[in-house]
């Protein structure tokens, strides 16, 4: 059995990945299709901390244009993110991965109130568990989120599935000429500004020496090949 590279992870996903090929919403068929990546590396015995943007159900930037302020677009936004995170939470019970949804703004009806101490107790008995509604305050977005989650629980790595297969020095949808990156210094991100992830996020994670991956997320099996230490993703270092 091949060695596994990470114990802990935590994973982010964006908003808009959910949607498939539709303008908006969540698409069922991509839900459960992340969600089986997930489960099989669940079944390895990695330990996985989740974060699901919201940008597929509300932006706060839009949302600043069409007049509404800025600390109520992001709020608005948190909420979006609960949304994507029960049914991300839903899809894994389906298929038979324990999971627990902890969410920084208080909504007891639905979510566990994030806690370290037992987000850290429930990774240790193998459960997924899901952060929701960012950092709770606005001005972050869940990058940042995602990276603070992650060093909260001391994971090994933090992970970004996207669209395309790693870092680029330009967008490679738009420009097929653009060069990939196997390795690049967090320093280079914020320089030449590729938007990796935003630059708090990306200063949490240089300040901790946390590692960043950034893969394909939307090839069947990639997850685990990168959790077996196949070289499929961009990492981002010192």
């Amino acid at each position: 059995m091949t060695p596994l590279r990470y114990k802990r992870i935590l994973l982010k996903l964006s908003g808009e990945s959910l949607m498939g090929e539709q303008q908006f919403g969540i698409s069922s068929s991509v839900l459960v299709s992340f969600a089986e990546e997930v489960r099989e590396a669940h079944n390895l015995g990695v330990q996985i901390g989740l974060v699901v943007g919201g940008g597929n159900i509300f932006r706060g930037v839009q949302a600043a244009a069409q007049g509404i302020d800025k600390v109520s677009g992001d709020y608005m936004g948190m909420l979006a993110t609960v949304i994507n995170s029960i049914g991300f939470q839903n899809a894994l019970e389906k298929i038979g991965v324990p999971t627990r949804l902890q969410t920084a703004i208080h909504m007891h009806q639905i979510a566990e109130p994030y806690i370290r101490r037992r987000a850290m107790r429930h990774l240790e008995k193998n459960r997924v568990v899901i952060f929701g509604a960012g950092t709770g305050n606005p001005y972050f977005t869940t990058d940042t989120a995602a990276a603070l989650r992650a060093i909260e629980i001391e994971a090994d790595v933090i992970i970004k599935g996207t669209r395309v297969d790693g870092v680029y020095d330009a967008d490679p949808e738009k420009f097929p000429q653009a060069k990939r990156f196997d390795h690049i210094t967090y320093q280079d991100v914020l320089a030449r500004d590729l938007r990796v992830m935003d630059s708090t996020a990306i200063t949490l994670c240089r300040e901790n020496k946390l590692p960043i991956l950034v893969f394909n997320m939307n090839e069947k099996g990639n997850l685990t090949r990168l959790l077996k230490g196949e070289p499929i993703a961009t990492v981002v270092t010192e």
